[in-house]
């Protein structure tokens, strides 16, 4: 299996079994994303504990970048400060506009690095991301593609 492969998989795995999919409870922010042109919508749920996001998770639809990134992200932010999730967001960022993969990163972000060869499949990716964010800033309005 070469790696366009082995990205390809994490992408489909994260896709058909997203991680953290689902409802919060009692949330302490939330924050929605939508992205009109492919018709994904996601809203992100945080628990915070001390600066740090104690939980998070994310429902809604879209298409398999959106909801593996999604998958991702949760997985990645949980136990992150504000800044960390915010340094991660920029590193995530950067991979997919260049498609460079730090040698060091065998996390499963590396799979987003072909993004970078569809640049209208980058807002898809960062949708809920940029839902996550805006959830950490305490603002709950909605957050459009168009308009990052």
């Amino acid at each position: 299996m070469d790696l366009t492969e082995l990205y390809q998989t994490v992408i489909l795995d994260h896709n058909r079994r997203p991680r953290n999919f689902r409802r919060l409870e009692n949330p302490d922010r939330t924050a929605a994303g939508d992205n009109p042109v492919c018709g994904d919508q996601f809203t992100v749920f945080l628990t915070l504990r001390d600066g740090t996001i104690e939980d998070i998770a994310f429902q809604g639809q879209g298409c398999a970048i959106s909801k593996a990134s999604g998958s991702v992200m949760t997985s990645m932010m949980k136990g992150k400060s504000a800044d960390q999730a915010k340094a991660l967001f920029e590193e995530f960022r950067h991979l997919l506009t260049t498609g460079e993969v730090d040698p060091a990163d065998l996390s499963d972000l590396s799979a987003f690095a072909g993004v970078h060869q569809f640049p209208a499949r980058i807002k898809c990716a960062t949708l809920a991301w940029h839902a996550a964010l805006a959830a950490l800033e305490g603002n709950s309005a909605e957050v459009r593609t168009e308009e990052v």
